[in-house]
């Protein structure tokens, strides 16, 4: 075998593997990791069950590859776009709604696929269980640290206790998601956008550093 028919091949299995993925994260933030089988997929997207079965080689598997492009996903449209500011409340802000814009929008048809995930593994042991505590545990470190340079850049006031401001923001927008998602009830995003400046407005040095009504939705 050729180099060139080696690397067609490597070529094509890297986008069946996205194919598929791209499919899992939505099946799976709708109805759970187990709903995902390599014989549902085989059967909804036409190829082989041998087929998907070599790039995955068993479910936990292909569950696991599952939360790791939902990871990637959610990184594109929460975490990336506020890299570039600066420390402080405004990104915090942008942060926020950033992520209620993710939700709002389904860019995962099921709403925020690791709130659904959590619910679903937050009892469980094994691997998935710890991929998704870990990618949850990931976020909470983000958002805290975002706090923790706000107040290095004298935005936030030092008697801010990080971690308890950390648990109500994600709350907040972890409550916007679920209201929506059950009662097909979109006005909770304009709440929890209010109640999240309401909430970073009381720890400013400087309450002007903020505007006074949220981004219009």
């Amino acid at each position: 075998m050729t180099a060139t028919s080696t690397d067609g091949r490597i070529a094509r299995g890297n986008q069946t593997r996205q194919l598929i993925l791209k499919h899992t994260v939505r099946i799976a933030s709708v109805e759970g990791l187990g709903g995902l089988s390599l014989g549902r997929l085989a059967g909804e997207l036409r190829l082989s069950k041998s087929g998907v079965f070599a790039l995955f080689g068993s479910k936990e598997e292909l569950q696991l590859a599952t939360v790791r492009a939902a990871a990637k996903v959610y990184i594109d449209h929460v975490v990336l776009p506020v890299l570039e500011l600066p420390a402080g409340l405004d990104r915090i802000r942008r942060l926020c709604d950033g992520w209620l814009t993710y939700s709002e929008n389904r860019v995962f048809p099921g709403g925020c696929f690791f709130y659904s995930v959590s619910a679903e593994y937050d009892a469980r042991e094994g691997k998935v269980h710890d991929a998704v505590a870990q990618s949850r545990l990931d976020w909470v470190a983000f958002v805290a640290q975002n706090i923790e340079d706000a107040k290095g850049a004298g935005e936030v006031r030092e008697d801010t206790d990080v971690p308890q401001l950390t648990f109500e923001l994600v709350s907040l927008l972890e409550g916007a998601n679920a209201e929506s998602v059950l009662h097909d009830d979109f006005s909770c995003y304009t709440k929890a956008a209010k109640a999240i400046l309401s909430r970073l407005r009381s720890v400013a040095t400087d309450p002007a550093l903020l505007p006074l009504a949220p981004t219009p939705r």
